[in-house]
């Protein structure tokens, strides 16, 4: 059996190759653009464990492994970074660091999502940016002042320039009639023009998008589940079913926040603690979402506002808002890993052994 370290790069990869019968290893440079990689592995005889850090932009390489019968293991590069401890850094030395931590057994192996679930997260990410693009072009086309109307290319700064203030009133039918009925010339005429065509354009989109992702949340078991929480919509359940992937990943829901970048920076040292900002380190899509369906459950979910309501008193609602949202992933977390249905779910504490309502 062959064991393949392999440094990957966007134009070409460094790999060290171990021979298992013979115990000989061969390092080579192979380049991706002439199909030399592709050789390689087609010449490799399979079945051959490969081992790679987590980078950007490898799709078509997992497929070509996948397709020749190899297997594929991806680390986390943090990790694998952390193991080796020389102050001296090329491609060679990568290639053989990642062999060893697979010869050792000691690589930090990750897990994959499959096809249909990449397929999926590409739904959501790609209605998640048209949505981002229809917030800018309202937010522009309803408010400013005289200099925005040439600084930004929104209509919302439009509307307010020639006083008409209707929040979000603006984007009804009546509203968007009066929007229309602006006497404007000239440039700015065909500018609100325009940005009401894209506003059309982007709206008839996602909702097209919204149906696809409805109809996949709920042809989902697990998103079902989670979609009983108040405040989580399709939305939400399909991105934490897509993001965490296998809940028993996962021992604990103190591990789930740490995944998500919920918890607290520190820097501590003896008996003195410091604790900073969330790190931020996890899934930001996910995170975003989190929080806003937070602000959702805190109107409807009575134990949430309770304890929002509590954390305004003496922190920042920014802080209140990032704890709430830690509090819902721990949640959702718990639906799914012990498969309980709001409003049952909410008896547990941390743990479904621990009781908080009788």
């Amino acid at each position: 059996m062959k064991i393949v370290g392999c440094d990957y790069h966007p134009g070409h990869q460094q790999v060290a190759v171990l021979d298992t019968l013979t115990g000989e290893v061969g390092e080579w440079k192979l380049g991706h653009g002439g199909g030399e990689a592709e050789r390689f592995y087609r010449e490799l005889e399979a079945p051959a464990l490969i081992g790679m850090e987590a980078v950007g932009n490898t799709l078509w390489f997992e497929r070509l492994v996948e397709r020749l019968g190899h297997q594929l293991w991806i680390g986390d590069a943090a990790k694998i970074r952390a193991c080796y401890v020389r102050k001296q850094k090329t491609d060679r030395r990568d290639a053989g660091h990642i062999l060893r931590l697979l010869v050792e057994d000691r690589f930090p192996r990750l897990w994959v999502p499959g096809e249909q679930q990449r397929d999926q997260r590409q739904l959501l990410l790609h209605r998640h940016k048209l949505v981002g693009m229809r917030t800018r072009i309202k937010t522009e086309l309803q408010r400013g002042s005289r200099q925005a109307v040439f600084a930004c290319w929104g209509v919302e700064h439009l509307a307010l320039n020639q006083g008409l203030q209707q929040k979000r009133h603006l984007w009804t039918k009546d509203g968007r009639a009066q929007l229309a009925r602006l006497p404007l010339e000239g440039w700015t005429g065909r500018r609100r023009g325009d940005l009401l065509a894209l506003l059309s354009m982007l709206e008839s989109q996602i909702e097209q998008l919204d149906g696809a992702v409805g109809a996949a949340a709920w042809g989902d078991a697990q998103a079902r589940l989670l979609m009983t929480q108040p405040g989580v919509g399709p939305v939400t359940a399909l991105a934490f079913v897509l993001t965490l992937g296998e809940v028993s990943r996962f021992a604990r829901s103190k591990q789930v926040a740490s995944y998500l970048g919920l918890i607290p920076s520190e820097r501590s040292s003896g008996s003195k603690r410091k604790l900073g900002a969330i790190t931020k380190q996890g899934n930001p899509f996910l995170r975003t979402l989190l929080v806003e369906a937070a602000q959702s459950a805190v109107q409807h979910d009575q134990q949430f506002r309770k304890e929002y309501r509590h954390r305004c008193h003496g922190k920042p609602k920014g802080v209140a808002k990032v704890a709430a949202a830690r509090r819902l992933a721990v949640r959702m977390y718990w639906m799914l890993r012990t498969q309980t249905p709001y409003p049952q779910v909410a008896h547990f504490e941390g743990s479904p052994s621990h009781f908080v309502v009788g």
